[in-house]
């Protein structure tokens, strides 16, 4: 294992210097930014089309309302009104494609780190004031310097940041066309650990990966680290991890020009479970392997959060965004629980479920967003990880294809205190934000959600 000390307040002040803090020029809203009145806001964000037209993929907006507004169906929020070629509602956030974006737990900041584009690893803190009246606080850092430009992050816990990227990858094949001798891309895992409350780096390391001898030799690579969450105690830090399987015996399409390697054989056949690195914090040393066989599915997400530190300590990992399972990593051990497997399939006596976001309330209680194979739209369930039962919820909009076009995207399920908040869009539709009580099992249409062609909400914060 590799690790690169940075000196805070030189890399800060290096950073600040030579990216320095921008204005958004849409920003309409004016008035007090300091984010500190007391308000209780609840940030709803929202994908926009890029200029080639494709749904969701020109970057996020944002705007905050109150709970109050959130429960009222009178109320409206119209994110992608446009005037001309400008939209005249809420903040963009910063960003060339859709932001990964998450937040404080008392909704006050929000933070982002840009996914591609001239910028893409600068991550911004923004205050939180209402309507969209964002303001930009702290350092402006550049992380692509160790996690490139397209890093997966999250809040990894309250005030830390974990930034993780794979790459240095080997070409899986050697030698010349048609001799081509099949070798593990193996590759590395780089780790940023960001202090979100004072817009600092902290700590870097990297992992070398190796899944030993016997995995490699059938063909099995990382491709994908994701997810990183600290447990309870903050002394262990877990990265999800995606797996494919190359067909070492498959064949390697070349370049007719050049001859270089641009594609080979992949198998979906797997006999290997869910796979999660685990390494020491803060000092990001002593990685390894944990393997839970309760699926065959891995547990990275693609825009969402999938681990949570449960109320009880333990950490909850969903097989988000392609299967039905969550599993449970010890608080003890530190390992997966091998006896704790919940199946929302079998909670919901249904087939073909895949868990698309989900997210962890308190005392065993989640929300998870689905679909299911062969069946078109998008589902909520209220789900119980101690009995491992599980409620639907259902919506006017359930069976709309679009649906899971949106559920696709999603990032963030807001909650505050007993209610969570699903701002739910068909792509490209109208729709509402539905307010689940998680103590009376019931949920309810709120406020109103207005979208464009190629548009749609993605989180609640």
């Amino acid at each position: 294992m590799k690790k690169n000390l940075f000196k805070i307040a030189l890399f800060s002040i290096a950073t600040a210097l030579t990216l320095g803090s921008c204005s958004n020029d849409d920003n309409n809203d004016s008035g007090d930014n300091s984010g500190n009145d007391g308000t209780r806001w609840i940030s709803l964000t929202g994908s926009f089309p890029d200029a080639n037209g494709t749904a969701g993929n020109g970057g996020t907006r944002a705007y905050a309302i109150t709970p109050e507004n959130a429960e009222n169906p009178d109320y409206e929020v119209d994110l992608f009104k446009m005037e001309g070629d400008k939209y005249v509602n809420g903040f963009a956030l910063k960003s060339s494609r859709t932001a990964r974006v998450q937040a404080s737990a008392d909704g006050k900041f929000l933070y982002n780190i840009q996914y591609t584009g001239t910028e893409g690893g600068v991550f911004n803190k923004y205050s939180v004031s209402g309507a969209g009246k964002y303001e930009e606080v702290g350092f402006e850092l550049n992380t692509a310097t160790i996690l490139g430009t397209s890093p997966r992050w999250v809040k990894a816990a309250e005030g830390i940041g974990v930034g993780v990227s794979f790459g240095e990858a080997l070409d899986p094949y050697t030698g010349t066309a048609p001799n081509f001798v099949y070798r593990n891309p193996k590759g590395t895992i780089k780790i940023a650990n960001i202090d979100l409350n004072n817009t600092a780096i902290t700590n870097t390391g990297s992992i070398n990966i190796d899944l030993g001898t016997e995995l490699e030799s059938q063909g099995y690579h990382v491709w994908r680290a994701d997810v990183p969450v600290l447990n309870q105690a903050k002394t262990k830090l877990f990265i999800g991890l995606g797996v494919r399987r190359h067909d070492i015996n498959g064949t390697v399409t070349t370049n007719p020009t050049s001859g270089a390697i641009n594609g080979w054989d992949r198998t979906d056949e797997r006999n290997l479970g869910t796979l999660t690195y685990v390494i020491d914090y803060p000092n990001l040393r002593n990685a390894k392997i944990i393997s839970s066989n309760n699926t065959m599915i891995d547990n990275l997400g693609y825009r969402t959060m999938t681990q949570y530190v449960g109320t009880d300590g333990h950490i909850y990992q969903a097989t988000a965004t392609s299967g039905p399972d969550i599993l449970r990593i010890d608080k003890t051990t530190n390992e997966y629980d091998q006896a704790y497997h919940f199946n929302l399939n079998t909670a919901l006596s249904i087939t073909g479920a895949s868990i698309k976001a989900w997210r962890y309330v308190k005392d065993g209680i989640a929300v998870v967003l689905y679909t299911m194979e062969d069946t078109a739209g998008g589902y909520v369930a209220l789900i119980n990880l101690n009995d491992k039962t599980a409620v639907k919820l259902t919506t006017e909009i359930e069976e709309d294809a679009e649906l899971s076009t949106t559920l696709r995207q999603f990032q963030n399920i807001g909650v505050i205190g007993d209610n969570v908040y699903l701002p739910l869009t068909p792509a490209g539709k109208d729709g509402n934000i539905y307010i689940v009580n998680t103590k009376t099992k019931t949920i309810k249409k709120g406020a109103k959600l207005k979208t464009a062609s190629g548009s749609y909400y993605i989180g609640a914060y």
